[in-house]
């Protein structure tokens, strides 16, 4: 081979390893998401675990997710569902009937929807584990406040199906899929119990403790 070819081959591969490079990249980085406000940092969030009531598990008699009116009106025809799902996504419209498309990456478990049908708003902390935890004795109004309140790091909008998996549990019997994410999740639920003043179980304060250790 000449030595003109190699010279002339070369720029080439190294593009092309470059544009491999960059497409990895790409695959392997997320899409970037806007996170719910007023998450703690780690050095607060084991501030405030400290300061958590701990307390063995209430109950659930009486409870109903209708106890917490859930998704009302947050104006120009939107409620608190379509704020989050505006919020968390990325290009993002909104048409008639506040119809809100876009797409979205699910921070639990590393998935992508593109429909927002596919797309449910996790109550970080459970309405039922709230109930639980303290909710039973609040008024309708306080916890329709709780349940939707876009103030604080309460709700964030994930894969249907992880959010369904996860049910009404605490930390100490599930956790996102993603451990990258533990101690984001550990946060953001040490900062709704603390902001709401609702009461942790001794195993739920040492799982957060774990979680928060992967910070």
């Amino acid at each position: 081979m000449a030595p003109t070819d190699t010279v002339m081959r070369t720029p080439a591969r190294l593009l092309a390893v470059l544009a491999t490079t960059m497409l990895a990249l790409l695959v392997l980085v997320p899409p970037a998401q806007a996170a719910p406000p007023a998450i703690p940092s780690e050095a607060t969030a084991r501030s405030q675990r400290g300061a958590l009531t701990v307390a063995a598990t209430g109950t659930t008699s009486g409870y109903s997710r209708d106890r917490f009116p859930h998704w009302i009106g947050a104006g120009d025809g939107c409620d608190v569902r379509d704020r989050v799902l505006q919020r968390d996504g990325t290009n993002i419209a909104t048409g008639a009937g506040c119809t809100v498309t876009g797409r979205w990456y699910s921070p639990y478990d590393g998935v992508t929807r593109t429909s927002a049908a596919d797309i449910q708003i996790d109550h970080i902390v459970p309405l039922a584990e709230a109930w639980r935890s303290g909710a039973n004795t609040w008024t309708e109004s306080r916890r329709q406040s709780f349940a939707n309140d876009l103030s604080g790091p309460a709700l964030i909008a994930v894969n249907g199906s992880v959010n369904s998996a996860k049910g009404d549990q605490p930390p100490n019997f599930w956790r996102p899929p993603l451990e990258s994410y533990w101690c984001t999740y550990a946060r953001m639920w040490v900062g709704t119990k603390s902001r709401w003043a609702l009461r942790v179980t001794s195993g739920e304060r040492n799982a957060l403790y774990s979680m928060l250790d992967r910070c």
